[in-house]
């Protein structure tokens, strides 16, 4: 079965940390451009971080809110994308999902056009409360 599945969420106290899984299977998921986007209720889906595939310029993409704070990689030989997530704060309480998309969009193209990508985790639910 193609899909990606999440890890990693859950509660944490303001100024904590947490990393979020997203493991491919039934693809590989180093030929694909890789993302995490975010969304809370009553808003619209948020790119925060991306990553293009060869094809694109390879340059991970940040948006302001988790610049500093949050680092996305990729691991081939698990077939997994990751976020780290340093310094969190109330504000990051919101569903996470990750994609993999095949285009060659480059890294901030992905996170900002927010398309229907060709594969999306389940969604994660990530809260930062004390």
């Amino acid at each position: 079965q193609l899909q990606l599945v999440e890890s990693g969420g859950g509660l944490v106290q303001p100024g904590g940390s947490l990393r979020l899984s997203c493991a491919a299977s039934g693809f590989t998921l180093d030929n694909y451009a890789i993302g995490w986007f975010r969304q809370a209720p009553g808003k619209e889906r948020e790119g925060i971080s991306c990553i293009s595939n060869g094809d694109g310029d390879g340059i991970p993409y940040y948006a302001d809110s988790v610049k500093g704070r949050f680092t996305i990689s990729r691991d081939n030989a698990k077939n997994t994308m990751f976020l780290q997530m340093n310094s969190l704060k109330p504000e990051d309480t919101e569903v996470y999902y990750c994609a993999a998309d095949l285009s060659g969009l480059s890294s901030q193209a992905m996170c900002v056009l927010n398309l229907p990508y060709d594969y999306w985790g389940q969604r994660i639910q990530v809260t930062v409360s004390s």
